[in-house]
């Protein structure tokens, strides 16, 4: 039995193309999978499966709430704008009931990107759904087709600032960012025009995000600390496999 601990990382369904074969496919970046056993676990794939998240967050250690396409907005009381991308009801209602059930148990979280913003979003939190409106430029979405790079601010005493210090370089690819916060949501991070970087959720023992693209900026010290935490809390709960 290994004694690394279990992070199961969120993705997506999507056609895919590989070999002779184009199917509709389980898919998330090799990124996540790789930072995660960087960081001392093991990477487990949890495709949309809505009833069963119950179930899977009592086999996890922890849990990384992976980027994606935009969270439709009626989830948050908001009327779509113009810009938001087409809404993913099954990974929607899947990560939604996944984060809800993780926090319920107080399992580790890392939200990134979409992940962040889902959990301001389950802790009835809402977004601004595009930022050029209050921001003015597309600084935050600057290549369409990958990703750009921007300094963020991190608060001192902070999950963030203990694995990055007071300020990182981070990879950027978002139209959105947290608005209101929701319950227990503390800011943590911000980029120099004031859009949020960073969060926690002060009443949860690892309950964290980031909203740049830590897995493709070397983070590996931020799922460190996620995989420190889970497994802190497998030692604490012992019976929580069985």
């Amino acid at each position: 039995m290994t004694d690394r601990p279990l992070i199961g990382v969120t993705a997506d369904l999507a056609e895919a193309a590989w070999d002779v074969w184009r199917r509709r496919a389980v898919v998330l970046p090799v990124a996540y999978h790789e930072q995660v056993l960087a960081a001392g676990g093991t990477a487990v794939v949890l495709p949309p499966q809505p009833d069963a998240a119950p179930d899977v967050v009592a086999r996890l250690d922890g849990l990384v709430l992976a980027g994606g396409t935009d969270i439709d907005p009626r989830r948050y009381g908001a009327r779509p704008h113009p810009s938001v991308r087409p809404a993913d009801a099954l990974r929607d209602e899947w990560e939604l009931r996944l984060a809800g059930a993780a926090l319920a148990a107080d399992l580790p979280v890392l939200g990134i990107c979409r992940g962040m913003q889902l959990l301001n979003v389950v802790r009835a939190g809402t977004l601004v759904q595009h930022l050029p409106d209050v921001v003015g430029t597309d600084a935050h979405l600057p290549d369409r087709s990958g990703f750009g790079k921007h300094p963020i601010i991190i608060l001192p005493g902070s999950r963030l600032y203990a694995a990055l210090g007071d300020r990182a370089d981070i990879a950027t690819h978002h139209h959105q960012a947290v608005g209101n916060l929701g319950r227990g949501v503390v800011e943590t991070a911000w980029a120099e025009d004031g859009v949020v970087e960073g969060i926690e959720i002060r009443d949860r023992a690892f309950a964290c995000g980031v909203q740049g693209h830590a897995e493709e900026s070397g983070m590996t010290g931020l799922f460190a600390q996620l995989v420190a935490a889970a497994a802190a809390r497998r030692t604490a709960q012992p019976s929580s496999h069985s």
